[in-house]
């Protein structure tokens, strides 16, 4: 395996399912298959794990930080439970901005908090903003497949060479046996 020591994730469509009508309480953070597990085979393996999630339901008034936080203890419960954890959780509660995806504040703002590049260190997302991001700032965007993952692999705007996989399990599993 290449020096992997960080990966960057998407929330919604890659650890857990997405919704039109955005997740606004714990009970609709619904975990996809496999990805809490993968998060933790991370762990295992001694890469530093962060989420970059855009959370317009914030501006928007669809939910509250009470709420948002509320679904990130739920989320770190059961990924503890297959003995994982996060290094750190960044969010963009704005419509726009500069920490808005795809543009690169949150992954500015992670290099800075935790003292490490990103650099082509793997994004792993579901949308075109996830891989914009990442190839603006100089990561390997990566692709999965659940979410909004398999409308935007058809995506004209979705550069050729951009790794594609079914969900973050499979990208996990073939990021550690590189």
């Amino acid at each position: 395996m290449s020096e992997l020591k960080a990966v960057v994730l998407d929330r919604d469509g890659v650890i857990n399912e997405e919704s039109d009508e955005f997740v606004k309480s714990p009970e609709e953070w619904i975990a996809i298959e496999g990805s809490l597990k993968a998060i933790a085979k991370l762990n295992q393996a001694k890469v530093k794990v962060f989420i970059a999630s855009n959370q317009s339901g914030i501006a928007r008034e669809l939910f509250d930080y009470d709420a948002l936080n509320q679904i990130h203890k739920k989320m770190l419960s059961e990924l503890a439970q297959h003995g994982g954890h996060l290094d750190g959780i960044f969010i963009c509660p704005d419509l726009e901005g500069e920490c808005r995806k795809p543009k690169t504040g949150m992954l500015v703002e992670i290099e800075k908090r935790a003292h490490i590049s990103l650099e082509k260190a793997p994004f792993i997302g579901d949308s075109l903003r996830d891989v914009q991001a990442a190839i603006t700032h100089g990561s390997q965007p990566i692709l999965v497949r659940t979410g909004n993952g398999s409308v935007t692999s058809q995506s004209e705007q979705l550069p050729r060479n951009i790794p594609i996989y079914d969900d973050l399990a499979q990208a996990v599993d073939t990021l550690l046996s590189e």
